[in-house]
């Protein structure tokens, strides 16, 4: 057997397995030992129930005092029944698993393992793993890993895969530059990796972890650096003059142009005056007015003769920016066209037509920008916008559809300029600080769960005000359904506590591409007055009526993704607020929170994130895929980043061809 075999090779993996693996992304030996864990289980002491801290993971030793529940909410099943230890009782939830009827009987004792929150008066546990004695004794002491699952398969299954095919790690090569390896000390990739999976303390993880971070960072800033070489010399073929149409556009604009504003665009008609193509990047916060500056670039564009391309995240992104486009370029003579997944088969075909004619000024679309069948005829401008959401081959994809092309990258997502330099080291950098004048600021609130009926209350009197609502469901962690099935609860639950007349949807990840950008321009129409969701909200909807945003668990987020999650509201004239529920009785929590709570400045909120973080909060406080990274995470990595970085200029000082790296980056650990 080799590392480079199937998955299926190994013994207790069918087809049927192999099949769920690969959806997952795990097709072959090497793909399942580069599959990281995406968290542990440990496995401390059992305590009492009146001294568990609400939001922890806790082992409680309790006895069954209630028969088992088994509720059918739509497609949903839902199992509950109540524990106690004579200090105090927890009401345990399941998920979809009715046969928990069979295995709990009122005085059975277990220990129950999982995280506390508060439900009105009562203490729940959601998706508790149940223990013997026994069974618990084996386990303490001891971190048994977590893997990414779909449906079908199960943690169990995986680990025993991954148990078979340790025995091969020593197949893995380790591509890092032995002189790299020395200098920055780095473990042995095999020994990481083994460690990765079952690492032998929780010291012991991080170390390993870290290894593997330093590998994915490491191959990133290689890539970063090859890029802006060959961009730092490359002619500008697309030389551009400001005309009329610029100056006019800006002199009738509803509002004048903030310092940054103005800033940001001299520096871009300065670039693609320039010798050499421009690669920028805009870097604003939630709000301050990056389309506008991306708007001025594509009407320069467009009036000096040439093509440009818009790319946004998600077709609602993209159908909004067209839409914006379409009115605010009306008095001009420009064809503005919009290109997605969705868009019909004839369309697309005239599209492309039109486009490699030169018919269409401005293409504004989503990742259909760059299927192979596009061509362009003087592409001469690439815009994408939220940079972090596409990883750095897209981008390169749609740069090369014209020949050499300016590009500008738009990012709301506020990193501290210690690691903005590094991540973007491709890119020169606008950074965008000040707001306009007529966005009012939100206001913010951090409030325990019993002001959940308060703001409730307070949501009804902004429905019936004529806006609408977001409800962001707190992350949950255990299986692999968990995601959809704990939105799809929450929203039947708001049906019983909101009247008829208010209409809730929820949106979540494991949605079909068409049920999400349905759900999501029913929001934006205003035909949904509340919207549970996941974050899968935090890039692609841009509501100016919504002025309500409550995040349920918010101590489970980083403050960075907290601050683009709430500049969904305050859109509009109107003023919006955002309410943070923290379960957790945990004071570091709170303090976290209470930045959010006193600051609307997303650069000083990332910067303080970033002094806050420590190895506790490894897990559960994950940026939401900065950058893409499968494993790596720059605000609880960014001392392993800094590292990367260094090993990377380590290597251009001794001349080495970073080139021969390239063609490994796209190894690492799968998420």
């Amino acid at each position: 057997m080799k590392i480079s075999d199937p998955v299926k090779s190994l013994k207790g993996v069918g087809d049927k397995t192999a099949l769920m693996f690969e959806k997952i992304k795990v097709m072959t030996i090497e793909d399942l030992l580069r599959l990281a864990p995406r968290n542990y289980l440990s496995f401390d002491e059992p305590v009492d129930i009146d001294e568990t801290v609400v939001g922890n993971r806790v082992a409680i030793r309790a006895s069954v005092q209630t028969y088992v529940d088994v509720k059918k909410i739509r497609k949903l099943t839902l199992v509950s029944c109540m524990v106690s230890d004579g200090t105090g009782s927890v009401k345990l939830v399941w998920f979809n698993s009715p046969f928990l009827k069979q295995v709990f009987h009122i005085g059975q004792s277990f220990i129950f393992v999982g995280n506390l929150s508060v439900r009105g008066n009562l203490l729940v546990m959601e998706h508790p793993e149940y223990y013997t004695e026994k069974q618990y004794e084996e386990l303490k002491s001891t971190l048994q890993p977590i893997y990414p699952l779909t449906t079908g398969l199960s943690n169990k299954v995986v680990t025993k895969a991954v148990k078979s095919a340790l025995p091969m790690l020593d197949e893995i090569e380790d591509k890092i530059p032995e002189n790299v390896r020395d200098t920055f000390e780095l473990m042995p990739l095999k020994e990481a990796i083994n460690g990765v999976h079952f690492p032998k303390s929780f010291d012991d993880m991080l170390m390993c972890r870290d290894r593997i971070v330093f590998d994915e960072f490491f191959y990133f800033l290689v890539h970063m650096r090859l890029i802006r070489e060959r961009t730092v010399k490359a002619k500008n073929q697309y030389i551009m003059d400001e005309h009329k149409w610029t100056d006019d556009f800006i002199n009738n604009l509803p509002f004048s142009l903030t310092v940054g504003q103005y800033k940001a665009v001299c520096e871009i008609l300065k670039d693609i005056k320039g010798d050499t193509v421009m690669n920028r990047l805009i870097q604003g916060d939630v709000g301050s007015g990056k389309t506008v500056v991306a708007e001025i670039a594509l009407l320069t564009a467009v009036n000096n003769g040439f093509q440009a391309a818009f790319m946004a995240p998600t077709e609602v992104l993209a159908m909004q920016h067209y839409e914006s486009l379409i009115k605010d370029f009306e008095k001009y003579a420009i064809t503005v066209e919009l290109l997605t997944g969705s868009t019909k088969l004839s369309k697309k075909r005239e599209i492309y037509e039109r486009l490699e004619n030169g018919e269409i000024d401005i293409i504004v679309g989503t990742h259909a920008l760059i299927q192979e069948k596009v061509q362009y005829n003087k592409l001469a401008l690439v815009i994408t916008d939220e940079q972090h959401r596409f990883g750095v081959r897209q981008r390169e994809l749609l740069s090369k559809k014209g020949s050499e092309p300016h590009v500008l990258v738009m990012s709301a997502t506020p990193i501290p300029r210690t690691l903005a330099i590094i991540m973007y080291g491709d890119l020169d950098i606008s950074v965008i600080k000040d707001m306009p004048a007529s966005r009012k600021p939100i206001k913010n609130c951090v409030v325990g769960p019993k002001y959940r009926p308060t703001a409730y209350k307070f949501m009804k009197e902004q429905i019936d005000m004529g806006h609408q609502i977001y409800i962001i469901c707190p992350m949950v962690e255990a299986g692999e359904n968990m995601e959809a099935e704990n939105v799809t609860e929450y929203a039947e639950s708001l049906n019983g506590i909101f009247p008829d007349t208010v209409n809730i949807e929820f949106l979540h990840g494991k949605m079909t591409p068409e049920n999400k950008n349905s759900i999501m321009e029913s929001f934006s129409k205003g035909q949904i007055d509340i919207l549970v969701s996941t974050t899968v909200v935090e890039v692609g909807i841009n509501n100016p009526n919504a002025t309500v945003m409550m995040i349920e668990n918010a101590e489970k987020f980083g403050l960075a993704q907290l601050h683009q999650l709430r500049g969904r509201v305050g859109r509009g004239d109107a003023q919006s607020y955002c309410i943070m529920l923290c379960s957790s009785d945990n004071d570091s929590s709170r303090e976290r929170l209470d930045i959010l709570n006193k600051a609307n400045d997303g650069f000083f909120i990332a910067n303080e994130d970033l002094k806050l973080r420590g190895p506790g909060d490894f897990f559960g406080v994950r940026q939401s895929g900065e950058m893409l990274f499968k494993l790596g995470d720059i605000y609880n990595n960014a001392e392993v980043l800094k590292r990367a970085n260094d090993a990377v200029i380590f290597l251009e000082r001794h001349d080495y061809p970073l080139k021969d790296l390239v063609e490994d980056d796209q190894k690492g650990i799968q998420l």
